[in-house]
């Protein structure tokens, strides 16, 4: 009786004493290599800063700082097709407080800010 009292508090020790196994986290930084789709390449932007000065887009004023990954109003903003030319063609652009931006067109968002 008492070897199988023993014998069960020594399994418990080893047991309680085992490794965990590593479990996998969540919630860490993952990163694509390569250019991002959709936006205007950076030889094109001169040129396509010049054809918005010359559409004469007006400029929407919003209170907070405007960049990537803003969410623009739902209202009162007014987005414009981007020219074929540029490649953009899945977003829209608009210009908010003096700045140029490519807009997700369903969910706002600035995809990117033309400098």
């Amino acid at each position: 009786m008492r070897n199988h009292i023993f014998a069960a508090a020594l399994i418990a020790g080893t047991a309680a004493a085992a490794p965990l196994p590593a479990l996998a986290q969540y919630g860490g930084t993952v990163g694509v290599s390569g250019p991002v789709v959709g936006v205007i390449e950076n030889e094109q932007i001169p040129t396509f800063r010049r054809y918005v000065v010359e559409e004469r887009i007006p400029s929407y004023t919003v209170p907070e700082r405007v960049v990537v990954g803003t969410t623009l109003p739902d209202t009162g903003v007014v987005y414009y097709d981007v020219p074929q030319q540029y490649g953009a063609t899945t977003y829209r652009y608009t210009v908010v407080n003096d700045r140029t931006v490519l807009v997700d067109p369903r969910s706002r968002r600035v995809m990117q800010v033309i400098d």
